[in-house]
């Protein structure tokens, strides 16, 4: 079920971003008689001075103080990581296919990771959810194959949110220590914990039985006469018990294995809304039938019960926003989320993704965020959101830092990939955003997207470098890496419940090509294919420059539609644009052509040469990717020139010198 879009609503663009729009337009006009200059703010001073010769390795990694970009999220799935076990079989129990564990995670893994250019580690999976495996010995109840999906089972239907999955740990009793051990080992090597937060839904099995005293369980006070009361943590459809959804040949609990629970039935009474939405008492295969659907206030016939943030408040701070909650009565379900997002941070945890977050009113993100940033101002929040018109009040007025950029950008991206799209169509999505560019966090991979190298997306990973060039560097926003996409990983084989090309979540399951770079704990890739190495290379240069280059965090303006005009041999197959911070200068250009290398000279316009008052003559550029590729640029006639001779799929990012 999708939340009705409302009006998209501008909001003050900042002066720096305003700059860089104005680069833009002037960059399509060589005879725009307007200085660029005469648009910058204060900052026009040291980006007008020419730049000194660079002598930092930026595609290397550097010290915590050296990192002078921004971040790169590294999305690994935990049940996977570690687990060295071969050959798996689809549908195979945690015996036969074996699981990977929190201790996984060494300190030599984690010092590899944050080598590749990372900032950041998402944990996905950590909270305990759902699971067939037996741990009744430890106190935990069973779980019911007919309301879980796999054998693993959802990491997206939680089960008790204090306190984390014993698939994951060595000694299960333990599995809370095993944690905090890794989160010591993480922030030991570097690096920032995310985690999960699911506030949309829960399981239906749900049931703490790990919460400090004091707290109440979901639903444990709901008043289940009624469809709803705004203190109710569950919608309820009155009168009628929950149904399984019935079996089909794609609806097989266990794939069809016998098991004592998987009888067809699970008590619920009354029957609760299902995650997605949906109000029947049985739900569908389709629908998300292991979760229930939390009540934040809105009413059954979409209203709201709750009080309304005024719009004012989308440029208030975050303390003004804490102010105005502390002074309202909110729904039951706002207080248990705040809760628990104040428990995991007692724990270390630096920040949360927020799953579904558009099925969730903005006003408790404002209510939680607000909270969440008075206890750590650098939590890192990132939104799964897949409504445009929502975006810019869900920064402005819910204070996420950062949300999904798939729809419009990875959407588009992904076309070009494939050839079904020109290089203009992204850049357009691009300038739509340039407001709240910064909070569009890019990705080519994660959990819910097919693998690159799958045959479905592209069917090779190569295919994926000036994608990655791109997404890492057009903005200041955060890249997203998937655990081995770096590897090339193109999940080809059937796991059980999880479908090819995506990296399964729901099954006990092992990724070859991670399995080659662990090497049975060694953590040194020298198993690896020569593919597989030369594609993390090249991985771990692009992301270090991404989260080492001060430029990651200036301005940016596009070079295409001037040199689509003006340059011959320039094409649709080709990207070209500036990244611009004080004195550090990129400039950045990738051809997606699988087949076809491109040979154009790259034309700076006069109005950006101005800019910089650069005289004629020639400019030293060193090539990030390749340091013994530096070329020149000629200055003439204050129009700057680059001889390019792109191959196939190849990318240079030359940072400019004086």
């Amino acid at each position: 079920m999708m939340v009705n879009s409302t009006q998209k609503k501008s909001r003050g663009i900042k002066l720096m971003i305003a700059v860089a729009l104005g680069l833009v337009s002037a960059a399509c006009s060589e005879s725009s008689d307007t200085p660029v200059g005469e648009t910058m703010d204060e900052s026009s001073n040291a980006l007008a001075k020419h730049s000194v010769e660079s002598k930092v390795n930026y595609a290397t990694e550097k010290p915590f103080e050296q990192r002078l970009g921004k971040p790169v999220v590294y999305q690994v799935f935990t049940r996977l990581f570690g687990n060295t076990t071969q050959p798996t079989k689809p549908w195979g129990t945690i015996a036969d296919n074996g699981v990977g564990k929190f201790n996984d995670f060494t300190t030599k893994a984690l010092q590899e990771i944050r080598a590749l250019g990372v900032t950041h580690i998402w944990y996905t999976g950590i909270l305990h959810h759902a699971v067939i495996n037996d741990y009744q010995n430890i106190g935990i109840s069973s779980d019911d194959p007919d309301v879980v999906k796999g054998r693993a089972g959802s990491p997206y239907a939680v089960k008790d949110y204090y306190n984390v999955n014993p698939d994951l740990a060595v000694e299960p009793s333990k599995r809370m220590q095993e944690f905090e051990s890794l989160i010591e080992r993480t922030h030991a090597a570097g690096l920032k914990v995310i985690i999960d937060i699911v506030p949309n839904h829960v399981a239906r099995n749900y049931q703490s039985m790990a919460a400090p005293e004091g707290v109440v369980d979901f639903g444990e006070q709901d008043d289940t006469s009624v469809e709803y009361r705004r203190d109710n943590d569950f919608y309820y459809i009155v009168g009628e018990s929950f149904r399984v959804p019935e079996k089909t040949e794609q609806y097989q609990p266990l794939g069809g294995e016998k098991h004592p629970l998987a009888d067809g039935e699970f008590i619920e009474v009354p029957a609760k809304w299902t995650g997605n939405g949906s109000r029947s008492a049985q739900p569908s295969q389709d629908d998300w039938y292991e979760t229930v659907k939390i009540n934040y206030g809105v009413r059954p016939d979409g209203t709201y019960d709750f009080p309304r943030l005024p719009q004012s408040y989308a440029d208030k701070s975050i303390a003004e926003h804490r102010a105005f909650w502390e002074k309202q009565q909110v729904p039951a379900s706002w207080i248990k989320f705040r809760d628990i997002t104040e428990f995991w941070l007692s724990k270390g945890v630096d920040g949360f993704r927020f799953d579904v977050a558009e099925l969730v009113p903005v006003e408790f993100w404002s209510y939680l965020n607000s909270h969440i940033k008075t206890i750590n101002p650098d939590a890192f929040l990132l939104a799964e959101i897949y409504q445009p018109p929502l975006f810019r009040d869900f920064i402005s007025i819910g204070k996420m830092d950062y949300l999904y950029d798939k729809v419009d950008f990875y959407d588009t991206l992904k076309l070009v990939m494939q050839d079904r799209a020109p290089v203009s169509q992204l850049l357009k999505v691009q300038d739509e955003y340039q407001d709240i560019r910064e909070n569009l966090l890019h990705f080519l991979e994660n959990h819910d997207e097919q693998r690159i190298a799958s045959e479905p997306f592209v069917g090779d990973a190569n295919i994926g470098k000036p994608a990655l060039v791109v997404s890492s560097t057009i903005s200041e926003s955060p890249m997203l890496v998937y655990f081995a996409q770096e590897l090339g990983e193109a999940a080809k084989d059937d796991p059980g419940f999880g479908d090819p090309t995506r990296t399964t979540i729901f099954d006990y399951w092992a990724v070859p090509s991670l399995q080659r770079w662990v090497n049975g704990g060694q953590f040194d890739g020298a198993l690896l294919t020569k593919g597989e190495q030369e594609l993390r290379d090249f991985y771990k240069k692009v992301l270090n420059i991404s989260v080492n280059h001060p430029a990651m965090l200036g301005s940016y303006f596009s070079l295409h539609d001037f040199n689509l005009k003006n340059s011959e041999g320039y094409s649709e197959r080709a990207i070209s644009f500036i990244r611009e911070n004080r004195n550090h200068r990129m400039i950045v250009v990738a051809n997606f052509d699988t087949k076809q290398r491109q040979t154009f000279e790259l034309k700076i316009p006069s109005n950006v040469i101005t800019t910089w008052q650069f005289s004629d003559g020639n400019y030293p550029l060193v090539e990030l990717l390749d340091e013994e590729n530096n070329i020149n640029m000629q200055v003439k006639n204050k129009i700057g020139r680059i001889k390019v001779d792109l191959q196939p799929l190849q990318s240079y990012i030359f940072e400019l010198s004086e």
